[in-house]
């Protein structure tokens, strides 16, 4: 019977394979496969918030776009803190019908998405499924595009340098369709910014941005999931997003 690693020897063993990524990556050493890191998604907002400020990586920055829904108060604490403007982009997971917190890519606004094939093959999805699922995915899309960015356009982002913000990154691929979105809108360049996030996200997306910066990466062993950085964690509701919308616009950092 295999016995389980201790845990400073995956540590260590971390860190030394994320020393290939040490040239546009910045994490938090001290904080490497650890577990509860953060009270709740503002306090992962503000850890994030100190250690772009740390890389000195804050004046290069023009804007905070956060992904919805668990993004948003990550997002929210950053553009406090950084003194930058915000907005959210709306990029939708495409999920495993029979598993609601796992997807296998994602949807981005324009409709276009991203496949982890290797998954779908795994699981069998046909092409009439995965057309199917990714329909219903870009409906969800839409409905929050509405809801929450009365069906503004994207275009203010050519040119600029943003921070593209979610509350933790476990396969990557979420990440993966907004950049691809933002590259196609014109952006300058692609901060991604994540309290949290699995080895294998970071090397999915580390050729696609210009810098990562995660405070608690873990590898995954045995599993990854984003919950488990944090004390308090559960899905936000669309009120309590509309909330710290409301919140952001009365702070002038957000546009109506």
């Amino acid at each position: 019977m295999l016995m389980p690693l201790e845990p400073e020897f995956n540590k260590k063993r971390l860190a030394r394979l994320l020393e290939g990524f040490k040239d546009k990556l910045v994490f938090d050493e001290s904080l490497l496969e650890a577990v509860s890191v953060f009270m709740d998604r503002v306090d992962g907002g503000k850890k994030l918030a100190d250690l772009v400020r740390k890389a000195g990586l804050d004046k290069g920055l023009d804007l905070v776009l956060a992904i919805p829904c668990g993004g948003v108060p990550v997002g929210f604490e950053l553009a406090l803190e950084l003194e930058l403007p915000m907005d959210l982009i709306i990029v939708r997971k495409i999920l495993i019908p029979w598993n609601t917190e796992a997807g296998y890519g994602a949807v981005s606004p324009d409709g276009e998405y991203v496949l982890n094939e290797p998954l779908r093959a795994y699981l069998g999805f046909t092409d009439d499924e995965v057309r199917e699922h990714v329909r219903q995915t870009y409906g969800e899309v839409r409905r929050r595009e509405t809801i929450f960015r009365n069906d503004r356009g994207y275009d203010f982002v050519s040119g600029h340098n943003v921070l593209l913000v979610d509350d933790g990154i476990a396969s990557g691929y979420t990440m993966l369709a907004a950049i691809d979105f933002l590259r196609e809108k014109g952006v300058n360049g692609i901060f991604i910014g994540a309290p949290t996030a699995s080895l294998s996200g970071i090397g999915l997306l580390y050729d696609k941005a210009d810098y990562l910066i995660i405070p608690n990466i873990r590898s995954g062993i045995p599993f990854f999931a984003v919950a488990d950085a944090y004390v308090l964690w559960y899905d936000l509701s669309d009120d309590e997003v509309l909330e710290y919308i409301d919140r952001a616009r009365k702070k002038g950092i957000l546009p109506p």
